[in-house]
């Protein structure tokens, strides 16, 4: 029997097909994660989501699990630090962009309650399956610029419209997997 998955998913790598099969479209509550994927969203910006998901783990190690409080407080040593760090892209504005995206996450929290209030907000709390026309997903939508813009005035960086609509397909906010897909919602 064949698997139909996404075109996206490389079968070569496991770790892609892992993340497309268990999280791409699946919808995520977990406040960690959802801290984590927004910042590795925006690491990937300009280059490949293989190329970051192969570094995920070192991304969680580097950057002390994800607790944003920890990262909020890095310094200069810690800022040396991480870009010496050959697991992660040595980038110094995507690397202070984590640290302010830390410090922007704990104001959100105490004025929102957190990512997960916030995000599923934009949805009324329910992922949206779509359904393109041509089979084409669009690289930004509506929502996704309202979303980003939101995200900018709040202090997030790298947040840009294109990040934020593959953040809400990451995170399962919105369901692009393919018609034919075995991961396809109401299949």
């Amino acid at each position: 029997m064949t698997v139909i998955r996404c075109s996206w998913a490389n079968p070569a790598n496991p770790r892609y097909v892992e993340y497309h099969d268990k999280e791409w479209g699946v919808p995520c509550h977990d406040e960690l994660r959802l801290f984590e994927m927004l910042n590795l969203e925006g690491a990937q910006a300009g280059l490949s989501w293989e190329t970051i998901l192969n570094k995920r783990e070192n991304y969680r190690a580097a950057f002390d699990g994800w607790d944003a409080r920890k990262i909020a407080a890095y310094d200069d040593a810690k800022v040396a630090e991480l870009l010496a760090n050959p697991g992660i892209v040595r980038n110094r504005l995507k690397v202070a962009a984590t640290i302010g995206n830390a410090r922007a996450y704990l104001r959100l929290c105490e004025e929102e309650g957190g990512l997960e209030r916030f995000l599923w907000a934009y949805v009324d709390g329910a992922p949206i399956v779509n359904h393109w026309p041509d089979g084409r997903r669009p690289a930004t939508t509506e929502l996704s610029d309202r979303l980003s813009k939101d995200l900018l005035k709040r202090g997030f960086k790298f947040v840009g419209s294109t990040i934020v609509y593959a953040y809400m397909q990451g995170i399962g906010m919105v369901d692009d997997h393919a018609p034919d897909c075995i991961c396809r919602s109401g299949r």
